[in-house]
């Protein structure tokens, strides 16, 4: 057994190893790359604002803006995976396997069908379809209670449907409607600008606030409907509040940047294993999403010589494993 002074060793252990490893990794992300001089005195000529005006505003403007992206966007993802695991009580309870992340693509395409590429219908798009499978999901789940396993078997459902749908839909409607859908599908944090993620970013910390605001009552849902009752909780009404908030993260996320799979999956698992807790903890998964998006991200601009891949591509390779891993440990269980 480990006693409590060598665990809270290797947590500070930990905590520094995964503090470095992101220090590192905003750094590679900044400065490593072309159109960005490789002496040590322009770099540091860049980080005093002092450097060349070209690769200034490549390092602050265009570099700087999509690191701030995947770490805010990542957070969001991996706090939306951890209020949902913990709903279900099960490590597969994310939205990326009950349809939600796909349920707000439904909104995206059918507002660019609509109304074209418009930045806050498309936002607004993607929450309304979020929710929507969220409620077809906890409608068709519902049988004198909700149970985990039925959430994700019913949301396994709603998500082929509405894949189908939005296949159909992109063959249906113009041209460059369909090719507009279709890059932006692949989920990419390409383009991103401080004009494009800044308002959203106050959206996402809303929800995030909200999500940690009601954390105490979370953790009363992970005892059981009945115990959370006798303690005094709302089960039903937080139940939905909170899938609300969850359904809202991933649905920002997705209008931003496209569907991006497993983070909201992984983080929160993860983020369990490195603190050695029983049960998902919301500042851990934020930490966690963040790191593993900058990571993806990082991996889609310098994977390939002279193309940055779609970041979705890169983690949906990734988490494609991980499912894998995850399904066949809990069929042991």
């Amino acid at each position: 057994m480990m006693s409590g002074k060598d665990r809270s060793y290797w947590l500070s252990r930990t905590q520094l190893m995964v503090l470095v490893f992101s220090l590192v990794l905003m750094i590679a992300t900044l400065f490593i790359g072309e159109h960005v001089a490789a002496s040590l005195q322009e770099l540091c000529q860049l980080l005093t604002g002092n450097g060349d005006k070209y690769q200034s505003i490549v390092v602050w403007q265009w570099r700087a803006s999509r690191l701030f992206s995947a770490l805010i966007i990542g957070a969001g993802l991996g706090v939306s995976g951890a209020v949902f695991q913990s709903l279900v009580r099960n490590p597969l309870g994310s939205p990326d396997i009950t349809g939600f992340n796909v349920g707000a693509f439904t909104g995206v395409l059918i507002s660019i069908a609509l109304f074209g590429d418009i930045y806050w219908i498309s936002v607004l798009g993607a929450l309304a379809g979020g929710l929507l499978a969220a409620l077809l999901v906890y409608f068709f789940a519902y049988r004198d209670g909700h149970s985990g396993f039925r959430l994700i078997i019913v949301g396994i459902a709603i998500s082929a449907t509405l894949t189908a749908f939005n296949q159909w839909l992109s063959l249906t409607v113009s041209l460059e409607t369909a090719m507009t859908a279709s890059l932006w599908s692949a989920g990419t944090l390409n383009g991103m600008t401080w004009f494009r993620i800044l308002p959203a970013s106050v959206l996402i910390l809303v929800f995030l606030v909200c999500a940690f605001i009601l954390n105490t009552r979370m953790k009363l849902l992970e005892m059981g409907d009945d115990t959370a009752a006798a303690l005094g909780g709302s089960v039903n009404k937080t139940r939905l509040i909170l899938m609300f908030v969850g359904v809202a993260l991933t649905a920002i996320a997705t209008a931003i940047t496209g569907p991006i799979s497993f983070i909201s999956l992984a983080a929160p698992q993860i983020a369990r294993r490195l603190s050695k807790q029983k049960h998902v903890t919301l500042t851990s998964s934020a930490i966690v999403g963040a790191i593993l998006l900058m990571t993806a991200d990082f991996i889609a601009q310098h994977s390939w010589e002279g193309a940055t891949l779609p970041v979705g591509l890169v983690t949906i390779s990734l988490g494609g494993v991980y499912l894998v891993y995850l399904i066949i440990r809990e069929g042991k269980k």
